[in-house]
């Protein structure tokens, strides 16, 4: 390979890396570039050293994504490849072959790599919808929330924070591995979403606590010098959590990703946080770092609007579109 030829597949590696790890929709790769490239490359070491990238990943060998995925990865990395080579290439068919003889199981991954260096590795459903919710994948709102966190860690440094509606955990897991919060309460409703965020924790190498109904900062855990945070999970139902309860873990911070999508849940969030402030009287109402997509303008309104005082409100409105260009996680 040309040594400019090298440089350009240095810069498009990783998008396609970071792309397949994370999962991410098929047409946001850089397709057009790799074509550009291919006509240009006289041998196979591109397309050989994205499959080492994707598909051959240590994460990925050791986490598979689902399979659906990676079957429809691999045919158009053949298709790309056979529009400007005659000869086939046997490792992408092997590739295939070996994709094609396995059973698509109910649970697959995603990986996530980090600034740092690190990864957060997440097990989720296959399906979009199951067991009845929606909380067992990862959607849009928690990669931009987890991004701007990583952005802006003096937010969460030393800090205790409280998750609403926490899901499969990308957000959280990525503000524990990067911004150093003291504690941190991931929390949700769904049984079969809770069992699957204590497994993502501990995928990713925290510990749990036993207890979620202990003060988050507890007078044992030394907080400036441990290298990780607290991490508790806490079964939260809004329409049913009492004061003290939500005054157990004294948050500093409360954050929630893609929380917003109809008016009941609207209404059901802010009644938490309304509570929350009144059980906090005596102190000043938690920072409240909220993610959204914007599928209904009026759902969004209707928040800011029975929101209100005292809350100090960070928002990221997201539109309805694919992610745009790769910044942090994407």
């Amino acid at each position: 390979m040309a040594p400019e030829e090298s440089t350009e597949a240095v810069r498009l590696l990783p998008s396609f890396e970071r792309r397949f790890l994370a999962a991410r929709a098929l047409r946001s790769f850089p397709w057009q570039s790799l074509e550009e490239k291919l006509r240009d490359s006289s041998g196979p070491e591109l397309l050989l050293d994205i499959l080492q990238k994707t598909v051959k990943h240590p994460l990925c060998v050791k986490h598979p994504p689902s399979v659906k995925y990676a079957r429809c990865f691999l045919s158009e990395l053949i298709r790309k490849h056979e529009a400007v080579h005659t000869e086939p290439l046997d490792e992408l068919y092997e590739a295939l072959a070996e994709v094609l003889m396995t059973t698509e199981p109910t649970q697959c991954h995603r990986s996530y790599l980090l600034p740092s260096g690190d990864s957060v590795t997440l097990s989720e459903s296959t399906a979009i919808i199951s067991h009845g919710t929606t909380g067992l994948v990862t959607w849009d709102a928690a990669l931009y929330l987890a991004e701007w966190a990583m952005q802006n860690p003096a937010a969460f440094a030393h800090r205790t924070v409280l998750e609403l509606g926490s899901g499969a955990g990308l957000t959280g897991l990525a503000i524990c591995k990067t911004c150093h919060p003291s504690a941190y309460i991931f929390s949700d409703c769904h049984s079969c979403v809770l069992e699957q965020l204590r497994g993502n924790i501990l995928l990713n190498g925290l510990s749990l606590e036993a207890d979620v109904t202990d003060p988050a900062r507890h007078p044992e855990h030394n907080t400036c010098n441990s290298e990780s945070p607290r991490v508790t999970v806490a079964q939260l139902d809004w329409d049913v959590v009492t004061a003290p309860q939500l005054a157990a873990f004294q948050p500093d911070v409360v954050i929630a990703a893609d929380v917003l999508y109809c008016p009941e849940t609207v209404l059901s969030l802010v009644r938490v946080l309304q509570r929350l402030s009144a059980c906090l009287k005596n102190q000043q109402a938690p920072d409240a770092y909220i993610a959204f997509t914007v599928r209904n303008p009026e759902t969004c309104q209707l928040f800011t609007s029975e929101l209100g005082e005292p809350w100090a409100l960070g928002g990221a409105a997201i539109s309805e579109r694919p992610p745009g260009p790769h910044t942090g996680l994407r």
